[in-house]
């Protein structure tokens, strides 16, 4: 054991500082302190109902009907208890609390990648500092995308684990893949990990390349068919994560559209539009943030102070200094065209240097991998700004068209571009002799960049606008707000002049980091500076280069007391009176904020809006045809939408209004309209009585009795027991009938039964449940109870085994051939 400890000292130690990085850097955390996250918010509110049940039953129901008139719960929250690597990041977070264990897992999944990469621990450790501060990684935690966060965090040991199995450690490379790939699906963000596996098909190209010149055709086909098994176990551990969701997903606004449009030569949409997809698009101009920071204005508002412009244009107008300020506050700096930003993708001036400079001198295996999966994906961040490369993959990579905010897709340089830039160092450190005239295009590299810097921070205006395409509106809207056409030119002036400002002031700041960077490595070669002051001062400039500008977005600020937390939910009056009705179920319509973007309202009851970035198809088409410019009262009336929230635009007080026109629970219809397709059913919800007629696709026609239905005169059904995943109902007819009940209509999962026999269940009014039953007195439940859930729990169970013991053998056979080798023994003679 003495002898383990000193064989990896020098690795202790550096893990030793990581962790004590991420001690020093989210400090609030160790007070008890959280993050006051905008999506976690969001989040809360849609998983009221389900913990409250959890609580309740020990166990979280499947579905909720907190939002969107309900929707399953995969995407929202799911415990995943067959999952073993639920269990693993439990016991990380009982040490770390969220978010340090993002940090950590940035850290050490960036030094174990390193290391696979043979560097020498040092050199490692500043890769790891560079991959695990690059900007998007912090400001994903501060805007409260925490599953993304996580995604990013294990791509570096995936791509270490991926390394080993090519270089023949196929024991290793396997186990590690399935461990660390389980852990990656895990997180549920199937983009990030999509745009993980775009990166590395281009890895395996370029190995099909070296196994064909190398003729070791045999072993790339063992290596690959190694990662191929291990990353089906990672798959099937997460069975319960991926085939749900997968079968959810074709039913969300990610699949296929109901509605035929005649834009599209009548045929129905599949996944997103190009619009929606494209809208978060990466401008081609804004790469230059990744050396300068805030060439972009930074995030979209909160940046200006009472020294800029705009505040001491507004106070020479007799404003208060305070006023002023705020009012500055509120300027957009960010001048870019996504529609805001929370902050620029910044890598660091240092290490964008030397990752120009890898590009130049790196002899590497992995060289034009990482510099042609670079260049793909900020082709690809372009979207709409470069359509002729991104079209090709939304219409015809398969999948591609599923995911929003396509720059995103810069999680992957913000890996890949920090490895060049190490293997850069590590050029120059363990191979120098083998680059001919280093000094001279070290010389150039850095010049260049530092130029570069030097020309912005003189002349921002030269070479940047500070206008987007969307100027002349920005003009437009302040001379409206103010009343005064020449008084809101002049504040759009002072804004310019602030934005070229903060430009400047980063690109000399740039400067500086570039210079720093470059003289520790110049002094280096020319043997006036031992290689760890290189390395000291390179790992200490980048560290304090990326944790000054990631405190500008995740800062101590950034967190609250628990108990603060909880203004984010206040209950207001209107929710309480509201919450006096003690029916076991009705719908709220919350119209004093933005009600389908906003799920703070369903913390407290089962709303018709929310939020959610996947709410099932039907709905969303609902909401376009519905509730397009005015609100179809008829399909509040079919949703039981018993209250509606407004606010009085006099006093800005809220009240309520009841609604006596909802339909109820359920309810018995006198008449059944056919309709031949999904379009005529949704115009037949244009004006309607939803309580005396149904409307039926021709689809289900076969599994109904038409002529047996009667009159719905004194039939009578009323809900008797509510729990998400299982609703009854008790209800007295005087011969068969047909029912519509206000629950959302979902194929995959729910089961109805009229006194425990099984019945089918009909779609009605586009997105209801309905059912035909017979004359009598009878109960009707509906229960949840998906199979493909029941089918992923056995699979990711018996996976989770495997796993386990697959990194067992990994390690006695390690243990055991590391005990069989032959020990050298010293010759004291």
């Amino acid at each position: 054991m003495k002898n383990w400890f000193k064989e990896n000292a020098s690795h202790l130690t550096i893990i030793a500082i990581l962790v004590l990085l991420v001690f020093f850097y989210f400090t609030p955390v160790w007070q008890g302190k959280t993050l006051a996250q905008s999506d976690v918010v969001q989040a809360a509110g849609g998983q009221k109902e389900m913990f409250d049940f959890k609580a309740k039953d020990g166990k979280a129901p499947l579905w909720t009907n907190s939002m969107f008139g309900g929707m399953p719960v995969y995407q929202i929250w799911l415990g995943h208890e067959a999952n073993v690597t639920t269990y693993i990041s439990k016991a990380l977070r009982a040490v770390f609390p969220p978010p340090a264990d993002i940090l950590l897992l940035y850290l050490l999944g960036g030094y174990l990648l390193f290391s696979v990469l043979r560097l020498k621990p040092w050199l490692a450790a500043v890769g790891a500092v560079a991959l695990a501060f690059s900007s998007y990684n912090m400001i994903y935690i501060e805007a409260g995308h925490m599953n993304k966060a996580y995604a990013i965090a294990y791509i570096a040991p995936i791509i270490a684990s991926i390394i080993l199995c090519y270089r023949g450690s196929w024991l290793w490379g396997g186990s590690l893949l399935a461990l660390f790939m389980a852990l990656e699906i895990r997180t549920n963000h199937i983009q990030v990990t999509y745009y993980l596996f775009i990166s590395l098909l281009v890895l395996v190209g370029f190995e099909v390349y070296y196994a064909i010149r190398d003729k070791k055709l045999k072993q790339f086909g063992q290596s690959t068919a190694v990662q191929l098994g291990a990353v089906l176990v990672a798959v099937l551990v997460n069975a319960t994560v991926l085939f749900p969701t997968y079968e959810y997903s074709q039913l969300t606004t990610r699949g296929k559209a109901n509605l035929t449009s005649t834009e599209n030569g009548g045929g129905a949409e599949s996944g997103l539009t190009k619009e929606y997809a494209y809208g978060w698009s990466q401008g081609v101009g804004e790469n230059i943030t990744f050396l300068i920071p805030n060439a972009y204005g930074g995030r979209s508002g909160g940046v200006l102070d009472k020294n800029s412009n705009v505040a001491k244009f507004v106070k020479g107008l007799n404003v208060p200094e305070a006023q002023a300020e705020q009012f500055a506050q509120s300027m957009p700096t960010y001048w870019g065209e996504k529609m805001f930003t929370s902050g620029p993708w910044y890598f660091g001036a240092g290490v964008i240097f030397l990752f120009i400079l890898g590009i130049v001198i790196v002899k590497n295996r992995y060289k034009w991998w990482l510099v042609s999966a670079t260049g793909l994906t900020i082709f690809l961040a372009f979207g709409k700004h470069l359509p002729f490369i991104s079209d090709l993959f939304f219409d015809y990579f398969p999948m591609y068209n599923k995911f929003r905010a396509v720059e995103s897709i810069l999680v992957i340089p913000s890996v890949l571009i920090p490895i060049l830039a190490i293997l850069a160092l590590d050029q120059i450190i363990s191979r120098a002799a083998e680059v001919k005239n280093l000094d001279k295009k070290l010389l150039y590299t850095g010049g260049g960049v530092a130029a570069l810097c030097l020309l912005i921070a003189l002349m921002p205006d030269l070479f940047l606008s500070f206008r987007s395409s969307t100027h002349q509106q920005l003009i437009t809207s302040y001379q409206q707000q103010v009343g005064d056409a020449a008084m809101g030119n002049e504040i759009v002036n002072a804004l310019l002049k602030d934005r070229a400002a903060i430009a400047s002031a980063d690109a000399w700041r740039s400067l500086i980091i570039v210079l720093i960077t470059f003289g520790a490595v110049w002094f280096y070669i020319k043997k006036k500076a031992t290689l760890p002051i290189m390395l000291a001062v390179v790992g200490l400039v980048t560290l304090a280069d990326l944790w000054t500008v990631n405190k500008r977005y995740l800062n101590d600020e950034s967190f609250n007391s628990p108990a603060a937390l909880q203004d984010h939910m206040p209950k207001r009056e209107v929710d309480d009176l509201i919450l006096m009705d003690k029916d076991p179920s009705y719908r709220v319509f919350d119209l004093t904020t933005s009600p389908f973007q906003d799920a703070r309202q369903s913390y407290y009851h089962k709303s018709l809006g929310g939020y959610h970035a996947a709410k099932l198809m039907r709905f969303q088409e609902v909401l376009e045809h519905q509730f397009d410019g005015a609100i179809n009262e008829d399909v509040l009336d079919m949703f039981n939408v018993r209250y509606v929230i407004t606010r009085d635009p006099k006093n800005n007080s809220e009240r309520i209004q009841r609604r006596s026109s909802a339909a109820g629970n359920a309810w018995f219809v006198d008449k059944i309209t056919f309709v031949k397709d999904n379009n005529e059913e949704m115009n037949a919800l244009d004006s309607f009585d939803p309580r005396k007629e149904a409307f039926v696709n021709k689809e289900f026609e076969d599994k109904l009795k038409a002529t047996q239905l009667g009159n719905s005169a004194n039939a009578q059904i009323n809900l008797v027991s509510y729990h998400p995943d299982t609703m009854r109902y008790e209800y007295t007819a005087p011969r068969d009938a047909f029912a519509v009940f206000s629950e959302v209509y979902y194929e995959k999962g729910w089961k109805a039964y009229v006194d425990g026999e099984e019945v089918p269940i009909i779609r009605a009014d586009y997105i209801l449940r309905a059912l035909q039953l017979p004359g009598g007195n009878h109960e009707v439940e509906f229960i949840f109870a998906p199979q493909s859930m029941k089918t992923s729990t056995i699979l990711s169970t018996i996976f989770s085994i495997v796993l386990i013991l697959g990194i067992g053998v990994a390690l006695f056979l390690h243990y055991r051939r590391k005990n069989q080798a032959p020990k050298v023994v010293a010759n004291h003679k």
